[in-house]
């Protein structure tokens, strides 16, 4: 084996590592979801990570663990989170991933039953070894035709 080639095998090989780590954290990240963990959320992003999420306001920096709690205990079930078609890519220390994910559970309240798919897109940068979340964007379209209606029944 030429030294290019054993460059390039230690190259692939790390990069399935580290694909397996990344997906592993999205897998955390469903569970604490259905755990209803806020804290556990929120260790999996860097605390200035760009978040571009549903809720109000446009942008928030990092995960208020208080808020996310908040939300979670707004449940009656646990918090469903499902991912389909996620690409993962990887260069070095950064990681982009983007897909869909469906959240399903039941809201306390009226709202009763919540069931649709969104799209989602994560930044990553491995810091001291360990991957983290630097930005998120979920995202649900809406309809074009003058109604602004939220599209909750597109589904991948």
């Amino acid at each position: 084996m030429t030294t290019a080639t054993l460059h390039e095998k230690q190259a692939k090989d790390q990069r399935s590592l580290d694909e397996q780590e990344i997906r592993a954290l999205i897998n955390s990240m469903h569970k604490a979801h259905h755990d209803k963990n806020g804290a556990a959320i929120a260790a999996l992003y860097d605390r200035q990570a760009a978040v571009f999420n549903l809720a109000p306001p446009l942008t928030h920096v990092g995960v208020d663990v208080e808020e996310k709690q908040r939300w979670l205990d707004s449940w009656a079930t646990p918090v469903e989170i499902e991912s389909r078609d996620l690409r993962v890519t990887i260069s070095g220390d950064l990681a982009f991933v983007h897909g869909f994910i469906r959240l399903r559970g039941t809201k306390k309240g009226p709202e009763g039953p919540v069931d649709f798919w969104m799209r989602e897109t994560l930044s990553l940068e491995r810091q001291k070894g360990t991957w983290r979340i630097v930005h998120e964007h979920t995202s649900v379209p809406f309809y074009m035709d003058g109604s602004l209606r939220p599209a909750f029944d597109l589904k991948p």
